[in-house]
């Protein structure tokens, strides 16, 4: 009998041995993809590219002249409101407004684990914030000056305080559902759609019988009093200005775009990650653990993941209609609203592997490489040549010198890097190349012709100056305008000659130079 009680006791020894061992190397996978993660988030090379740069410009506004330039932009105006307090206590360099990015990023590492383990546990909120740790969508918008990483922020802020009003429906839980659902709506205009979608899921569970979906569900709609106040800028933005720069994209191909840049971009390792996550979300809703060794299917979905899930999909199936409806362009950027609730059923699904440790932390550790794989890809990477051009128009170029732009949508990453002593025109009405003015794009761009912005760029520079002219094609309802502005210029002006060779950056342009004492009419 004794041999026995100490075998059960050496037994159970062991037991708690190999247990604590367990959560010691789960521990330690999860401080590993933070530390690397949170290293990533703070630094990237690029300079500020043209989103980021029209961002940094329109926060360095006063709030009135800010809010005006926004209806000519197209967005909400929280993001910008912070931003611009932001740079006022850290200034407008590109480490500096890039870190308000990073701070968002990195605060939703505990509060995503903090949401997923209350939803589903731990093994669930470990696997959930190493892949947000390690993903290269999340480091790419940590590392860029516009909303996203508040966006995720706010979302899994949201997630978890609805939850808790779903289980306590009390005052303070459900005013903070209303005031996070309001925060949102002024951040970015995709989250009306994961609200939409949220709502629709509350009241299909009141017609259930659960009261408190309800009063949840009422909190949506009373958050949408603090969008109020911006609503007559909203409904001018949808009338004139939307997504010009693109077309809509087919659903099926809204699904793929966004799995593979979730994984961080067209190559081979994002997609080794990306679809990674699709099967694990797809595990998170069909699979049950049985044990270390055995995983189940059920075709009638887990009934863990399917709120979570339905959101998704139908956040997903509304922005689609709605894109179609308005003609808008699709930008996977633009998922950030439902990306966090994606991890964490990708963590559901990962999590039916946690009875065998090793396959659990295996699965972890290859996502996660191939993870900083993207991730060192954004650090290095330069996603504009603005940096390059301004740095030849310094060294060669001198004060009183024209730089043109075509289309506008180079001029905010260039000017940004040039001293003021140089004069920006943008075609085609020789706008301030600081700003991109989105309203009615298309028609403006057939007020004038190349020869009309050529003759006006020629008169600005008088014969005394040298003109640059910052161009590239591809850019929609610009055509090839900009490649006939290159030769009006040439019959205005001597020279003509390309100073930089058009890039391999996301955003690439060529740079003409035309000298001064022009040869007027020559062929």
């Amino acid at each position: 009998m004794r041999g026995v009680l100490g075998a059960e006791t050496r037994h159970l020894a062991c037991a708690a041995v190999q247990e604590q061992t367990r959560r010691r190397l789960g521990l330690g996978a999860l401080a590993l993809a933070l530390l690397v993660g949170a290293a990533f988030r703070l630094y990237t090379q690029s300079e500020l590219w043209l989103d980021e740069a029209l961002t940094v410009n329109i926060a360095r506004l006063s709030p009135g002249d800010m809010f005006e330039q926004l209806r000519h932009d197209g967005h909400p105006p929280l993001y910008y409101l912070l931003l611009h307090g932001w740079m006022e206590v850290f200034g407008d360099g590109n480490e500096a407004t890039r870190l308000l990015s990073a701070v968002f990023s990195l605060a939703t590492l505990p509060l995503l684990y903090v949401a997923a383990r209350r939803w589903a546990g731990r093994n669930v909120a470990i696997a959930a914030v190493v892949l947000f740790a390690t993903s290269p969508f999340a480091v790419r918008y940590a590392t860029e000056v516009r909303m996203y990483s508040m966006v995720t922020f706010l979302v899994v802020a949201g997630w978890l305080a609805l939850r808790k009003a779903l289980d306590d429906p009390s005052p303070r839980w459900l005013a903070l559902v209303a005031v996070l659902a309001g925060l949102l709506a002024l951040t970015h205009y995709w989250s009306f759609y994961l609200l939409a979608a949220t709502g629709l899921v509350l009241l299909w569970r009141w017609r259930k019988g659960s009261a408190t979906a309800l009063k949840a569900a009422v909190a949506l709609v009373v958050g949408g009093v603090l969008f109020l106040p911006w609503l007559p800028s909203f409904l001018e933005q949808a009338g004139h200005t939307g997504t010009p720069w693109g077309r809509p994209e087919r659903p099926t191909q809204i699904f793929f775009i966004s799995f593979t840049d979730w994984g961080g971009g067209p190559n081979g390792e994002a997609q080794m990650v990306g679809y990674g996550i699709l099967l694990l979300v797809l595990l998170a809703l069909f699979a049950r653990s049985r044990d270390g060794r055995h995983v189940e299917l059920d075709l009638a979905t887990v009934p863990l993941a399917r709120p979570e899930a339905i959101v998704v999909a139908l956040t997903m199936a509304i922005a689609c209609l709605a894109s179609y409806a308005s003609a808008a362009a699709f930008a996977s950027r633009y998922t950030a609203v439902v990306f966090p609730i994606v991890l964490v059923l990708a963590g559901l699904g990962a999590a039916a592997f946690a009875p065998n440790r090793k396959v659990w932390v295996g699965i972890l550790v290859v996502l996660s490489l191939f993870g900083v794989v993207g991730m060192s890809r954004n650090a290095r990477g330069e996603r504009t040549q603005a940096g390059h051009i301004a740095e030849y128009i310094r060294e060669q170029g001198a004060p009183g010198d024209v730089v043109a732009f075509c289309p506008d949508q180079l001029g905010p990453s260039t000017m940004r890097l040039l001293p003021d002593t140089f004069t920006g025109l943008t075609f085609p009405e020789g706008g301030d190349p600081e700003f991109v003015n989105w309203v009615d794009y298309a028609d403006r761009q057939k007020e004038r012709t190349p020869a009309q912005f050529a003759e006006l760029v020629d008169a600005r520079a008088t014969d005394a100056h040298t003109v640059w002219l910052v161009w590239s094609e591809g850019y929609r309802t610009v055509g090839k305008k900009c490649r006939r502005t290159v030769n009006a210029l040439k019959k205005l002006r001597r020279g003509g000659a390309a100073v930089k060779a058009s890039g391999p950056q996301f955003e690439h342009a060529w740079l003409y130079q035309y000298g001064p004492d022009p040869e007027r009419g020559a062929p």
